[in-house]
């Protein structure tokens, strides 16, 4: 029993440190190129595994953008629900979980652009797009807190205000003329919807 044990504990540790190679070049090759410009083959070979594992892990290259985002989005969610914990103001609380998220978006603007259309119009049951989903959904949940912060804002008109928010923050990186906008920019746009739609 001990060595099958030892055998799926190493099975899995194999397949995790292919997954992490396999995020990794990713990753380094989008930043480097952008994700329209890599191959999945360069991919393949900066990983050090053949195409076939490659499709093991992820099927098309707009799952590898997904596998690569999301964690950045994770690791962006929670530096701005860190940012918000101590702001009083409303506004400026959802705000600070935003910025983040746009800064993480506007590191490759077409990276990141096509992110947000995989997310969008991916397959949720695949497992990258469904975590996409579920960051999203943790990030209007994010936003949920800290409007009900406010006492101003019910449970339900909490989630449909974070769910505009979603959507403001989405559109605003998203849209075709936003596409040279600075993240500051982006954010002043994002301040003047939301601040229209959150009771005062």
């Amino acid at each position: 029993m001990p060595l099958a044990s030892q055998s799926v504990g190493r099975r899995e540790r194999n397949k995790q440190q292919k997954l992490d190679r396999i995020t990794a070049a990713a990753r380094e090759l989008f930043a480097e190129h952008g994700v329209d410009e890599v191959t999945t083959q360069q991919i393949a070979d900066r990983a050090d595994i053949g195409t076939g594992t490659l499709f093991l892990y992820a099927k098309t290259k707009g799952e590898l953008l997904l596998l690569v985002q999301n964690s950045l989005y994770v690791e962006a969610l929670e530096r701005g629900r860190a940012d918000a914990e101590s702001i009083p103001d409303v506004l400026e609380a959802v705000l600070a979980i935003v910025r983040p998220i746009v800064e993480c978006n506007r590191k490759q603007i077409d990276n990141g652009r096509t992110y947000l259309r995989e997310m969008v119009f991916g397959d949720p049951e695949e497992p990258r797009h469904r975590e996409a989903l579920t960051i999203t959904a943790q990030t209007e949940e994010a936003v949920a807190a800290a409007l009900r912060r406010g006492a101003r804002v019910g449970e339900g008109d909490a989630a449909t205000l974070a769910h505009i928010v979603s959507a403001v923050m989405f559109l605003s990186m998203a849209a075709s003329v936003n596409i040279t906008l600075s993240v500051d920019e982006i954010m002043q746009d994002i301040r003047g919807q939301v601040g229209v739609v959150l009771p005062r």
